[in-house]
């Protein structure tokens, strides 16, 4: 007589085979390719076009987007073009030198990095998030509030995060604007405006062709150009009541020497660590303040003033 199969043991027989037998035909695990390593990079390199695809919403690609978006008027920061482009891209370059736009002729691969997977066409253009305002539009928002200007001039400034700081704070120190050169420096860019915290809808900022005309022009109406710079007077020994211009220099150079020759004074801020300088964007938040708590002394001075 044979003994009677226990059914549940079969079934927990079938489950162990189940769970030792090798994935696939060949008894090998599926993988994408065989190659873990170049699979890996593959994944990094499809992320990573995702990542610059979100983070460039304002990046427009291609010959006849970049001339469409030219003839329409839309404010562009900057043209990015193949050196050894020909055809339409030259008739390209001549209408955005018609409107004044800034041209950086870059390399094939500089564009590949750009614009990963996507086909350029040897062009490409970063759009401003955010329409610029004039000289004459900063001026009269002081007006209108009825307060001294408060203008700040970025000299040479590249980092999205710094200038994204600096709207924040100037913001909140009640500044009227900012004035930002045309070329060589950072735009308005989705980074800057994130960077804002929504400072980037109350500030104006304004682009300048030549910053040195710029401060000549405000100097003639009416503002006080002060330099932050290391070699300057304390910031706290400066009179910064009335109306003034601001200028700030870049990251890694400071001021210009020709920016700094035509500053009406230069003013520094005292450092007592090991450190010689803070960055842009804090030592602009540092003036700022300054300015507004010197303004606001002033005002307190003169409602204490006895009546005659």
């Amino acid at each position: 007589m044979s003994k009677r199969e226990n059914p549940r043991l079969k079934e927990r027989a079938t489950e162990k085979n189940k769970k030792g037998k090798p994935a696939g035909k060949s008894g090998v695990k599926k993988q994408w390719s065989g190659n873990r390593e170049r699979d890996s990079r593959q994944r990094d390199v499809s992320r990573g076009r995702n990542r610059e695809q979100e983070d460039n919403p304002n990046l427009i690609i291609g010959r006849n987007p970049v001339a469409e978006a030219i003839k329409s008027g839309r404010t562009i920061d900057k043209i990015l073009m193949q050196r050894d482009g020909e055809g339409s891209i030259k008739k390209i370059a001549s209408m955005a030198r018609e409107r004044g736009l800034p041209i950086q002729y870059v390399e094939k691969i500089a564009l590949d990095r750009l614009c990963p997977g996507r086909p350029h066409q040897g062009v490409a253009a970063m759009a401003a998030v955010h329409d610029y305002a004039s000289i004459d539009e900063i001026l009269a928002g002081a007006a209108v509030r009825q307060e001294e200007p408060l203008v700040i001039l970025l000299d040479g400034l590249e980092d999205p995060h710094n200038l994204g700081a600096i709207l924040r704070s100037a913001e909140g120190a009640g500044a009227h604007g900012v004035v930002i050169p045309s070329r060589r420096a950072v735009g308005l860019t989705e980074t800057v405006a994130k960077a804002s915290a929504g400072a980037i809808e109350y500030v104006p900022v304004a682009k300048a062709g030549n910053l040195v005309r710029t401060m000549e022009e405000l100097k003639d109406r009416g503002l006080w150009v002060t330099g932050l710079d290391m070699n300057g007077i304390p910031y706290t020994r400066a009179e910064l009541t009335g109306p003034v211009a601001l200028v700030v220099g870049g990251e890694g150079g400071g001021l210009s020497r020709l920016i700094r020759e035509k500053c009406d004074q230069i003013v520094s801020i005292p450092m007592s660590g090991k450190i010689d300088s803070l960055n842009a964007s804090n030592a602009a938040a540092v003036l700022l303040f300054e300015i507004r708590r010197q303004r606001r002394g002033a005002e307190e001075e003169k409602i204490d003033e006895p009546s005659v």
